[in-house]
């Protein structure tokens, strides 16, 4: 099972999310703590804003471990940003490649996932019969994740919002997995799909934690909020809410051990961070 991390808030080095807390994300990618997989060795991404530069997110994939790639190292420790995104992954659907290896990127958005789609080679032509052109010909890779995030695409592009907010957002991604496990149904496709995944354009952020069947627990996906997040001496910490800055980390896995500084998203809900980086958890009907 795949590993992530979000960021949006005061501007951090990407180190900080991904190398020096207690449970970092290359700590993941040995050795996940809330995952039946435990090793995450099959390549690993970073996505993030220069919004001074661009509107549009940098990107850097590797099919290194992300615990043996010193360009990753050199990178994290260097780059400072309001947002960003890292993923360590575990090849389910789709060889080992860059084209498969998260973060995901379509213009100004950014998205990645952990879990799966329930009988994805079922229904993966069916899935891109419902694509635009644009789209159909946007997907690069094989996996289940970049699919999906094409649906999530085409619903954002028929709603054609006037501004991307944290709402329209939340509305694509519900409607897309309203929409594949309707197309799963007609398809006599039983088995169930885990969807936790976060979107992005930099401004809002949206995550979504959600499994197909009710009695089953779907992975775990962390955050915490506060005034401000900062890494000194190689302890990291999310200063209390207040007046001023705010920041919000999403996480497959608590990266410290303070417990008082995360939150669980609830089973089959979302998570919306809109661009004054206020955060509020609506149900996925």
């Amino acid at each position: 099972m795949c590993r992530f991390v979000a960021y949006i808030g005061n501007p951090v080095k990407i180190d900080e999310l991904v190398i020096t807390p207690n449970n970092s994300l290359i700590k993941q990618s040995i050795k996940a703590k809330e995952s039946e997989i435990t090793l995450n060795g099959d390549g690993f991404g970073i996505g993030w804003y220069a919004k001074e530069i661009s509107p549009e997110p940098a990107l850097f994939t590797s099919v290194h471990p992300a615990w043996n790639d010193r360009n990753l190292n050199y990178l994290a420790s260097k780059i400072k940003t309001h947002c960003v995104f890292a993923h360590v992954r575990a090849a389910t659907e789709g060889i080992v490649s860059e084209a498969n290896c998260h973060p995901f990127h379509f213009k100004n958005l950014l998205f990645m996932h952990n879990g799966g789609i329930g009988g994805f080679n079922g229904i993966k032509r069916f899935m891109r019969r419902e694509l635009s052109d644009e789209v159909y010909e946007w997907i690069k890779g094989q996996t289940d994740s970049e699919h999906f995030f094409a649906m999530i695409i085409e619903s954002l592009k028929k709603k054609n919002p006037p501004e991307i907010t944290a709402e329209a957002l939340a509305d694509s991604v519900a409607e897309a997995i309203i929409n594949n496990e309707k197309m799963k149904t007609l398809h006599g496709i039983t088995e169930d799909s885990w969807i936790n995944a976060v979107i992005t354009d930099g401004r809002v952020m949206v995550a979504v934690r959600y499994v197909t069947n009710p009695l089953e627990e779907p992975s775990s996906l962390h955050y915490s909020e506060g005034n401000k997040y900062e890494c000194r001496e190689g302890v990291c910490e999310m200063r209390p809410s207040g007046f001023g800055d705010h920041a919000v980390i999403i996480s497959s896995e608590k990266l410290t051990d303070k417990a008082t500084d995360w939150k669980d998203l609830p089973p089959n809900h979302l998570l919306l961070v809109n661009e004054n980086l206020r955060t509020w958890v609506r149900r996925l009907e």
